[in-house]
Formats: structure tokens, C-alpha cells, sequence
């Protein structure tokens, strides 16, 4: 559980780290976090199946892991606010 939070947290603040730098894809601040923490959820659960990493609650909270957790979380938001401010351009100029 402590895993997803960390997760969704960091897929916020990726999304909107996103949004601040790539200004064509920002979808202000509440869209960029809703963005970010889909992203996040997707991102982490996704980095975590590909490097074998456990989500039971007995896998433990190393840095290891606690920082797997953060750059999935971080990449997988930005990763989708990206998807979705393209989306949001393509709609726009038509």
C-alpha cells in the first residue's frame, strides 16, 4: 500500500514537472496531477512487474525500492500527461 502512495505521489509531481517544462502539453495544474497520478499508478506497477519487484506487504521498504518507486512513479506521470496533452493538440486543431 505504502508502495502505491509513493507511486501516485511522485506520478503527481511528475506530471506537473512535465507540464512546467513542456509548456505545449501543460493542462494546468489539476489536470497535469490527475494526469500524473494515472500515469504514476500505471508507470510504477508496470517498472515494478518488469524488475521482479514484490508488492506484497512483506517485500519490505528498502531505498531500493522506495526510489523504484519514485522514478516509476515520476516517468509513468510525465509519460502520460505527454500522451494526453498530444491528444488535447490534435483535438485543438481541428
Amino acid at each position: 500500500m505504502i508502495a502505491l502512495i509513493i507511486q501516485l505521489l511522485s506520478g503527481a509531481l511528475g506530471g506537473n514537472v512535465a507540464g512546467a517544462l513542456l509548456k505545449n502539453f501543460n493542462l494546468g495544474t489539476l489536470g497535469n496531477s490527475i494526469a500524473g497520478i494515472v500515469g504514476g499508478g500505471l508507470g510504477g506497477t508496470i517498472l515494478s512487474t518488469l524488475l521482479g519487484a514484490s508488492a506484497t506487504p512483506d517485500a519490505g521498504m528498502d531505498i531500493g525500492s522506495i526510489l523504484s518507486n519514485v522514478a516509476g512513479g515520476g516517468v509513468g506521470g510525465s509519460v502520460v500527461l505527454i500522451i494526453v496533452g498530444i491528444i488535447k493538440n490534435m483535438i485543438g486543431k481541428k
